[in-house]
Formats: structure tokens, sequence, C-alpha cells
């Protein structure tokens, strides 16, 4: 099972904080200065740690006598095309916030890289409980039901909006998202590509004549899971659901599916994958099975059933086989902000073989 054993414990290795990383440093000096002329009440000495986790985007805390802060920024260096899209967090933060949707309060976006080096934004610190592993250890039967009800619910509510209504029309091209998505990651991999995987090529012939017909956009988180959401400290409630870099407008039920891949995930020895409930007693645990979350979502959002989950399925292993690619590349080029991101590099080709396993299912 994943995060057993020896290797990487993913609660361990990715809960809390510890020392700004060599090359992610900010001046503190130059970084007080601009917030205390843009938010409100902003007052100094800052103290600054970063995040543990966070593969992506750099992630900071910033402590003041007065209050706390999260940062975010650009990673530096260079930067495959679309990535790292701190201004399209923001945004959509801001526009959810105004909903009352679970997300930490934005205070502001800062363009100018003459700052602290790169762009950034700031928001809320929201105190809660940010559980890595999907199986929930340390939680009773009881609470596990009602956190995965609770994560059921948020993702069925952001798949809700309309976005016109919350001012999020333009977020992104509302047709062919699919497509669109499969040539995004099908270049970002072959820019971050570090040894060939066979069964990545077969994915990324196959997929464009595959894919499954879109229904209406919707706004779609991109990376919607457990490790993703801050949980109350003594309630199995949402506070805020993070990390909106990879959100656009697109099929909701392909941003549903990926929600769903921990059901099925290749499980790790070292605990260096993505969290997988493959293994696990989900009965005993108190965890819904894969279709009975299923049909709690479509009973939220209206719908039948779930069609074509085997080709949700091939193209949400491509997707998570690409983007970690990515992180390979950062690794690469330096650029990485994670020290356990070099253990991705193991996840490419069994994540691959697995879309590529849902591909023939699909196509049977």
């Amino acid at each position: 099972m994943a995060g057993t054993g020896k290797g990487i414990d993913r609660q361990a290795a990715f809960s809390g904080t510890k020392p700004v990383a060599p090359g992610l440093e900010i001046d503190s000096a130059a970084l007080e200065a601009y917030l205390i002329g843009h938010i409100e009440g902003f007052a100094g000495p800052v103290i600054l740690s970063q995040f543990k986790g966070g593969q992506s985007n750099p992630t900071y805390v910033v402590e003041t006598p007065g209050h706390v802060y999260v940062l975010r920024r650009k990673p530096p260096g260079n930067l495959l095309p679309s990535a790292h899209a701190v201004d399209r967090e923001y945004r959509v933060m801001a526009a959810l916030d105004k909903q009352g949707f679970p997300v930490p309060h934005p205070y502001l976006l800062c363009e100018d890289d003459s700052v602290i080096g790169t762009a950034f934004y700031v928001m809320d610190k929201v105190d809660g409980r940010i559980v890595w592993e999907p199986h929930c250890p340390g939680m009773d039967t009881l609470e596990r039901t009602a956190v995965y009800d609770a994560m059921n619910a948020t993702i069925a509510q952001l798949h809700s909006f309309d976005p016109e209504t919350i001012n999020l029309g333009d977020y992104g091209k509302p047709d062919n998202y699919l497509v669109r998505q499969v040539s995004r990651w099908s270049k970002n991999y072959a820019a971050s590509k570090t040894e060939d995987v066979p069964e990545m090529d077969r994915l990324m012939a196959w997929l464009p004549d595959n894919l499954p017909a879109s229904g209406p956009a919707r706004l779609v988180h991109g990376d919607f899971r457990l490790d993703n959401l801050i949980l109350s400290p003594d309630a199995p409630k949402v506070m805020a659901v993070l990390d909106w870099e990879l959100s656009t407008l697109g099929d909701p039920l392909a941003d549903f599916t990926y929600h769903l891949m921990q059901w099925v995930m290749p499980p790790t020895d070292d605990g260096s994958g993505t969290g997988s409930l493959v293994g696990h007693d989900l009965a005993a645990l108190g965890i819904p099975s894969l279709e009975d979350y299923v049909a709690a979502y479509c009973k939220r959002t209206g719908r039948d059933g779930l069609p074509d989950l085997n080709r949700y399925f091939a193209y949400n292993f491509f997707r998570l086989a690409a983007i970690l690619q990515g992180i390979v590349g950062r690794v690469r080029d330096g650029t990485a902000a994670n020290a356990n991101a070099a253990a991705m590099a193991r996840q490419v080709t069994p994540l691959a073989k697995a879309g590529w396993n849902w591909a023939q299912k699909a196509r049977a």
C-alpha cells in the first residue's frame, strides 16, 4: 500500500513547513514594504517559511505579529508555456470567494517581477488539516464517511456554477476541452521528456480520436483530491480548496473522473506516488465504493450516470503522467519546487501503462 514500508511517508513528507529552499529565497524586506502598501492593516516584521508540499508553484507562510498569510509564486527559471499561472489561480479564487465557496480569501495579485523576482499572490492562511493519504489514517469510520461525503458535495457544488453568472465566462474556451487538453499535455510531455515510454506514445496517438463527447462547459479544478483540501481541525468539513493552477472551463466529468483516480491508482511501495485506495478494505474504513461515490455525485448534479468511464480514465492517467513528467523536467532543469520531485520520475511509466490499459478496455 502507498505510504507504507520504506520510502516516502507522504503525510510527513508533504505536511507542514520547512526553511525556504535554496534558489527560492524571497527578499523579506522588499516583500514587507510592498504588502504594507497594498494590504490594509499589514504590518511587519515578516517571518517566511516554505510549505513542504506543492510540486509546481512554491508556497510560503508569511507570518506577522498580527496575522498569518500565505504567498504563492511562480518558480524562477525557464517555465513551460501556460504553466504556473498564479494570475489565474488568484482570479478563480476571488470569484469563488464571492460565492461563498470554500477557498482561502485572496488579498492581492502582484505581477511585477521586480518585487520578489516572479509574480505572486497573497491569501489567508486557513487553519485545519490536510490529509495526504486517501484512506485517512487516524480517523474513525464515521468521520471517514462524512469526509468523503463532504468532498463529494464540494466538487458537485463547484460543477454546479454557471461560469457566466460568476464572471468567469471567459476563463477558458468552452468548446473542445478534452481535445485541447490532450494537445496541451502532449506538447508539455514532449518538452519535458527524459526517457521513452511507449504507452505514452500510444495514448497520444489514440486519445485524439477516442475522447468522450463533452457536455456544457463548467468550472473545473483540474487537480481535485483530498490532499488539496483543508479540513476543519475538529469536524468533517471542507474549509478550503487549494491549488487552482490547472483550473479552467471544461468538462466536469473529466474533472470528476480525475478525482476518482484514487480508487484505481496503482499503489507504490515507497509512497512516492499519488495516494491510492487500492488494497484497502473500503467498507471497513467507512469509505464509499467507487460506484457509490459516483452515484452520490450524479444525484447531487442531476445526472443519470457517468458514461465513458474507461475513456475518461485513459485520458486522466495520460494527463497525470504528463503532469508528473513536467516535474521530472523541472528536476532536470533545476527548477523543481519540491525535495521529493525526483521520485515522481518513477511514476510516469506505471501511470502511462495504467492509462493504456483503460484505453484497451474502452476499445473492447
